[in-house]
């Protein structure tokens, strides 16, 4: 492997990419998307649903981004010092902005997007070629790799919820997700955290920025909460025990008549879970997947354990990996709510938006769908505590 295509996987030098590595990654995370529209496209499964965006959507939206940060924007080189309503030239596609935008139209046909696509990202690339090198001036390409590369993570939910069959061609670029042998919990001591990231690079909004805390000693999993571990809550009655969940949660639990986490049939006895549009029996000691924060919340209560606090998961995210410590398998419920960072601000193009307090959690880490070059340890993710659409799960920390 070269240096350059090591570097396309690294989560670190991705941030700091100069143009020729951008333009590498901008590449891979396109020919991504476009093979994701075509499993769709191969499956009829392209147009719009009740519960989300469509996929033709969200292929697209990859563009759009790309064209209005980008090509269209004529402060581009200011970076996140750009005014976000600055004047902004038309685009090659006069109903781009009332389908990605506005909402008023939808994308007509996936022909049409995939030329989108290709007009959009042959701009950017010419203008990147002659981009100057300092964080300002690369500052929107590298956040329109992360807004693609967080696409087609959407995309794999997206079949994910709708059971896309991983049969005829062409098959859904699945990552596989792995079993793991349980490993006893970690002792954390006490140490010193830089929490979140500092300057320099790309650093998301929700990383800023770093600041000195003081961390008490913890004991937390080696790993995420399997599906071995997940089953003795359901044997036990949890979906059946009020006291074992937030206010919030039983409602939760009571309204959608839950039992059992999304996409399982069976619990007792082992995992059968539809995937692919079809029903599999998952390893025992794979991570238990698609569950919401109300479901982490109620396995910690009735395991006498507690979810890990965003301190020390990133603690022992940067520091036990030697020791055992996984992460990556899925994205993990964290204690608290979502919150920023001291100093944080809203920058142009900005991909997370601060939910109103108290009323999202936080998801730490990765998932078996994230690009490699995604896979920081100061990532953070916000989704309300019912969501479970996403490839997510917990660890626990003991009480």
């Amino acid at each position: 492997m070269t240096l350059r295509a090591a570097a396309l996987d690294d989560p670190v030098a991705i941030r700091r990419g100069d143009r020729d590595l951008l333009s590498l990654a901008l590449i891979d995370t396109r020919n991504l998307t476009l093979r994701w529209l075509s499993v769709f496209e191969a499956r009829g499964a392209e147009a719009g649903a009740d519960d989300g965006p469509s996929a033709l959507w969200l292929a697209g939206h990859a563009g759009w981004y790309q064209e209005r940060w980008i090509a269209r924007h004529v402060q581009r080189a200011r970076g996140e010092h750009a005014a976000a309503d600055a004047l902004r030239l038309a685009s090659v596609e006069p109903a781009a902005d009332a389908w990605f935008e506005t909402g008023e139209r939808q994308p007509p046909d996936p022909d049409t997007v995939r030329r989108y696509l290709a007009d959009t990202l042959d701009t950017t690339l010419d203008l990147l070629a002659t981009a100057g090198d300092g964080d300002d001036a690369l500052h929107v390409y590298r956040a329109a790799l992360l807004h693609e590369d967080r696409l087609t993570e959407a995309l794999a939910e997206r079949a994910a919820a709708l059971q896309l069959r991983r049969q005829p061609d062409p098959p859904p670029p699945w990552a596989p997700l792995p079993a793991r042998v349980d490993r006893e919990p970690l002792w954390m001591p006490a140490a010193r955290l830089q929490l979140g990231s500092a300057r320099g690079g790309f650093v998301p909004d929700l990383e800023r920025w770093a600041e000195d805390m003081a961390v008490p000693d913890f004991e937390i999993d080696a790993q995420a909460v399997s599906w071995e571990r997940f089953i003795e809550f359901a044997e036990d009655g949890g979906y059946d025990r009020a006291e074992l969940w937030t206010d919030a949660g039983w409602a939760w639990v009571q309204q959608v008549g839950r039992r059992a986490p999304r996409d399982v049939e069976q619990l007792r006895g082992g995992v059968l879970v539809q995937r692919g549009g079809e029903l599999q029996r998952a390893p025992a000691g794979q991570p238990a997947m698609h569950l919401s924060r109300h479901e982490a919340e109620a396995w910690c209560r009735w395991a006498g354990r507690r979810l890990p606090t965003e301190p020390e998961w990133e603690l022992a995210a940067l520091t036990a990996r030697s020791r055992g410590f996984v992460w990556g398998d899925v994205f993990e419920w964290v204690a608290g709510s979502a919150r920023p960072w001291r100093g944080h601000a809203q920058t142009p193009g900005s991909l997370d938006r601060l939910p109103p307090p108290r009323t999202e959690g936080v998801l730490r880490g990765a998932s078996f769908m994230t690009p490699a070059r995604q896979r920081h340890p100061k990532a953070r993710r916000f989704l309300p505590p019912e969501a479970d659409h996403a490839f997510c799960g917990f660890r626990s920390c003991a009480p």
